[in-house]
This record gives structure tokens, C-alpha cells and sequence, in this order.
């Protein structure tokens, strides 16, 4: 199981990070994913890939994490809060935080799905094996995401040309 562990925690762990948002819930969710893996090992049907299973298993944790986190009230909602008017650059400069904020705000299986294929670079068939949605439902939630995350980008004032490749 260690080997296990220490072949695929990486992808395990960024996975998790990215859909949570937060390093210590990442933590938790890969820990959990490897406890699952391990209990439910004896029905991972072996005709099929590993991998994409396991990754599975980590999404499917994720978002029961992130149900389990919209039902708590948040401290925002229960502060009234007043819009800062002034312009954010730095925020604006730093394009990585801005792709996470635009990642942050995609629906969850259009997150999952962007990651699995810009991260993971698992193909729409393995994403749709991941997801347990048809193969067509895997593309367009990709493409879903990456238009959103385009628009919300382009709002922010980041611009640029987005090549994609097709797996």
C-alpha cells in the first residue's frame, strides 16, 4: 500500500487541492481517497485502468466535501459586507491567483472535469469513466469551463490567446 500511496499522491493530492481550494481540507480528502482505496481495493475490476478509479474516488470525495461545506453557514453570510470599490491590481497582476479564482468559481463537475484534462491529461474517455457521465458530457463540461473561466478572466482584464488539444 505504500507504494501505492507514494506512485499516485501527487496526482491524488493536486486533484483535491484544486477542487477544495484549500491545502488542509486536501489533506484530508487524499488521506480519506487512500483509506477508501484501500478498504474498497477488492472491487476495482482489473480490466480497467487504475488510475482513473482512483481519481474517481478522490472527485467523488471532494464533492461530498464541498455539499457537506455549502450547507454551513459561511462568516460572510452572516456579516453584512460592503463592496470595496477600489480597484484590487495586484490580484490583477498575479495570474495564477486569478486563474484560481476563476477555477474557484466553476460548478464542480465542470472543475472536475477542466482538472482531470488540463491536469491530470486524462482523455475524455477516462474523464468520463472518472465522472460516470457519457463521453459527450465530459467534452462539454470541459469546454464549459474553459469558456467560463475565459469570460471571467477577460473580466478581470486578463487577456490572451487559450490553445487547447484535443485527447
Amino acid at each position: 500500500m505504500v507504494a501505492l500511496v507514494e506512485r499516485f499522491r501527487g496526482d491524488v493530492f493536486g486533484l483535491c487541492v484544486r477542487m477544495l481550494g484549500h491545502r488542509e481540507d486536501a489533506e484530508d480528502a487524499t488521506q480519506e481517497t487512500f483509506v477508501r482505496v484501500l478498504r474498497h481495493l477488492a472491487r476495482w475490476d482489473q480490466s480497467r485502468e487504475f488510475r482513473p478509479w482512483l481519481l474517481a474516488i478522490a472527485g467523488n470525495r471532494c464533492r461530498t466535501l464541498l455539499a457537506q461545506r455549502s450547507q454551513r453557514p459561511q462568516p460572510s453570510d452572516l456579516v453584512e459586507e460592503v463592496p470595496d470599490e477600489t480597484p484590487d491590481h495586484q490580484a490583477a497582476r498575479n495570474l495564477a491567483e486569478e486563474v484560481d479564482l476563476a477555477l474557484g468559481a466553476l460548478r464542480d463537475e465542470y472543475r472536475q472535469a477542466f482538472l482531470l484534462f488540463h491536469e491530470q491529461q486524462l482523455s475524455y474517455i477516462e474523464i468520463a469513466e472518472v465522472m460516470a457521465c457519457p463521453v459527450g458530457t465530459a467534452k462539454t463540461w470541459v469546454h464549459r469551463a474553459r469558456r467560463e473561466m475565459a469570460g471571467r478572466l477577460q473580466r478581470r482584464g486578463i487577456t490572451g490567446t487559450v490553445k487547447h488539444e484535443v485527447r
